[in-house]
């Protein structure tokens, strides 16, 4: 045995002593299964950046539409619709805030064609505790921040989803029970009528 095998010989014993790194899955199955993704309804807790824990009901329609509404007696909720997101104070009479979809890495999911494997999109894709992880941002526009998705394998299933803002601020939506390719009303979606509803 020569020097260098001698070196090299138990970093390759330990190596083939440990099992096998799961591999994750790849971008363009993930892609395909959100672009498969039209209609969803889930449970959710949301894990805010203060701490804070709420706790309601998803319901996404792709493309470009989302409703978090939040269990009683919290009346808030936020919505995508129209290119818009919305935001509902619940202990406020004025109008929703109200940004464009396009500013926050939701969008990146919602769009009408997800390609995780566009250039620069996505900056982390691993395994991790029997999970795929994907870490994706807007590469035209990287400032808006990022999301993390968190991906179930056999079947690949959407899980969980953590954003981190511009400002660093990261809120962490963990999903259950989630029931795909139901009818779900636009309405649901609609700005404008939640508005009315509220009287804003």
């Amino acid at each position: 045995m020569n020097r260098r095998t001698a070196l090299l010989a138990p970093i390759l014993a330990l190596a083939l002593g440990l099992p096998a790194m799961a591999e994750p899955i790849p971008l363009a199955k993930l892609s395909a299964y959100l672009n498969a993704l039209t209609t969803a309804e889930a449970e959710f807790t949301q894990v805010n950046s203060d701490g804070t824990i709420s706790t309601g009901t998803l319901y996404i329609k792709r493309p470009g539409r989302v409703r978090f509404e939040y269990a009683p007696p919290d009346r808030s909720l936020v919505m995508a619709g129209g290119g818009q997101v919305a935001i509902f104070d619940a202990k406020s009479n004025q109008p929703p805030e109200q940004y464009p979809l396009k500013r926050t890495p939701l969008n990146i999911i919602l769009e009408r064609t997800v390609d995780l494997g566009r250039a620069k999109m996505v900056v982390g894709h691993y395994e991790a505790q029997d999970s795929t992880r994907v870490v994706a941002q807007d590469p035209e526009n990287p400032q808006y921040g990022t999301i993390e998705l968190v991906f179930s394998d056999n079947p690949v299933a959407l899980r969980q989803w953590v954003i981190t803002d511009d400002l660093g601020n990261k809120t962490d939506v963990i999903l259950d029970r989630m029931v795909t390719g139901g009818d779900l009303p636009a309405s649901l979606f609609n700005i404008t009528v939640e508005r009315e509803k509220r009287g804003q």
